[in-house]
């Protein structure tokens, strides 16, 4: 990827629980974990076997959100080990903003209106010493995830 100029575009984290991608507990391969705030429900559908659970996310007069693959214990598809940490994605959009960020010789944050998910990241994902493994390790997981194109 290019060295280029990253503008933050003040997502939270929780602009990427949409859809989540996880190991299967039936077959290890990818399965997609959402919820639902209207319907107080998450669902978790493997892409490969079929395997298929559905559960409350809890009480309606919580206004607490929290990333699906949290209601099965399910364990984080797009994530690799890196030093004593490791990356980690939620899905493919949140991989490509990763991406962007860490390949970015210069990083604009404007309009903050709040913190975003970019300042709450561990030190390791914004040293310049770090930018070269990291993008290795993205590239393998945009293989794994089966991207082939550069944001």
């Amino acid at each position: 990827m290019k060295d280029s100029r990253f503008r933050d575009e003040n997502k939270r984290l929780s602009d990427f629980y949409r859809e989540i991608w996880v190991h299967c507990p039936a077959c290890e391969e990818k399965a997609i974990a959402s919820a639902d705030t209207v319907s107080k429900t998450a669902r978790l559908v493997c892409t490969q076997c079929g395997h298929n659970q559905e559960c409350s996310t809890g009480d309606a007069s919580s206004n607490w959100i929290m990333a699906a693959h949290n209601f099965f214990d399910a364990e984080l598809f797009l994530k690799a080990d890196f030093k004593d940490s490791y990356l980690f994605a939620y899905n493919p959009e949140h991989l490509l903003y990763l991406e962007k960020y860490i390949a970015a010789g210069l990083r604009e944050h404007h309009n903050r209106t709040g913190f975003t998910f970019l300042e709450k990241l561990p030190k390791f994902y914004h040293e310049a010493g770090n930018r070269k493994p990291l993008l290795a390790l993205i590239a393998k997981l945009k293989k794994k995830a089966g991207i082939k194109y550069t944001p």
